[in-house]
């Protein structure tokens, strides 16, 4: 699991465009948080501490509102166009009881024997699971050492953590090693051989009668 981190934030007073870029160029972040059937509150937090969770990849974090500490999931980063300045967070409301729906990367172990003579193709990048708020895994890692061609490793195949259920489709393939295609020279002389054998044949019978 990522580094659990405790948050400063800031009540936030003023809406609308003019007021977030006013905390921006403060060093401050809108953001707002909700859930849990409680009223949405506005806030606002120093840009570095966001920067600092991305950094370390934190999915849960402690907020801090004037001495009274919640936990609570980053669910969504907003992004300038550019996709470098951040413009907004939103927080969800989170229980360590309670068990939580995330997406999570899938990342590659090894290096996987078939590929030296196939291609490896990876369809599912992300999987969506279900697990304890405070165990979200940084990434459901996937050991493709003894892959070889041909062979596919499904979602039902996966080795996940302690109490963490995947919610995506159990026969989806995660990661396959296919056939390489034959370049386009020797497909097209595969194409040009077939008619002959065909026609040789025909002038075999042709001979015969």
């Amino acid at each position: 699991m990522a580094e659990n981190l405790t948050l400063i934030v800031q009540p936030r007073e003023g809406r609308g465009s003019r007021a977030a870029q006013k905390l921006r160029r403060a060093g401050q972040i809108p953001a707002v948080l909700y859930g849990h059937k409680e009223a949405n509150v506005t806030l606002s937090l120093s840009t570095e501490a966001v920067s600092q969770a991305i950094r370390h990849h934190t999915r849960l974090v402690d907020l801090n509102l004037n001495g009274k500490t919640e936990k609570a999931l980053i669910r969504d980063i907003q992004y300038d166009h550019l996709g470098k300045e951040i413009l907004h967070v939103d927080f969800f409301r989170v229980s360590a009881e309670e068990r939580i729906e995330v997406t999570v990367p899938i990342e590659l172990r090894g290096v996987a024997p078939g590929a030296s003579s196939g291609v490896l193709d990876q369809p599912l990048h992300v999987l969506k699971i279900e697990c304890p708020a405070i165990a979200i895994p940084d990434s459901i890692k996937v050991n493709i050492e003894t892959l070889q061609l041909g062979q596919v490793i499904h979602v039902r195949e996966l080795q996940l953590p302690p109490n963490v259920k995947a919610l995506a489709d159990a026969d989806a393939v995660v990661v396959q090693i296919k056939q390489k295609a034959l370049e386009p020279e020797a497909a097209a002389a595969a194409g040009a051989n077939e008619p002959e054998v065909i026609t040789a044949k025909k002038k075999e019978k042709e001979a015969e009668a």
